[in-house]
């Protein structure tokens, strides 16, 4: 029996996507969604981790957050990790990090990548749904939810927490 070289076995092992967000909010406690471009829908400052490249899904979140919004924030604890599935592509692992209570002069500040994004707004809790599609609107409340309760990071499939 002849055993495949090291390179063949990683060719062939399945794949998947990872993705990372911040999750950023007002004193009030709406979120920020920005309106991308490319996609109908909105969705959350973040985007795909260039782990070609070495980056980790934290640094990803975080130079997708200085790319898209132009801030350069410290990202806090991670919230929540989510696989999702999806058609004609292979599943995502999301990952969404606290990005904290903006500042006034912080919302000033944002400046959007207009080659992907139209435009920026907050939204509270209970609207999420309207401007959220699939899984991801799901993965925000489950982040929410940690932040009220200072719970560990929730663990979630398409969506839905699995943890409890």
């Amino acid at each position: 029996m002849t055993t495949p070289d090291y390179a063949t076995y990683i060719a062939g092992l399945p794949r998947v996507l990872a993705g990372a967000a911040a999750v950023l909010r007002d004193a009030e406690g709406r979120v920020l969604l920005v309106e991308p471009n490319y996609r109908e829908g909105w969705t959350l400052p973040g985007g795909t981790i260039e782990s070609n490249d070495g980056e980790t899904p934290r640094q990803g979140a975080w130079r997708e957050t200085v790319e898209e919004i132009g801030l350069d924030l410290r990202l806090g604890r991670l919230l929540a990790v989510d696989w999702a599935s999806g058609t004609g592509r292979p599943p995502i692992v999301a990952y969404l990090y606290d990005g904290g209570v903006l500042s006034e002069d912080d919302f000033k500040a944002i400046r959007l990548q207009e080659e992907e994004l139209l435009s920026w707004r907050l939204v509270p809790r209970e609207e999420l749904g309207d401007h959220l599609r699939g899984s991801l609107h799901g993965r925000v409340l489950a982040a929410l939810d940690v932040l009220a309760e200072g719970s560990g990071t929730a663990e979630l499939e398409n969506g839905v927490r699995v943890d409890r």
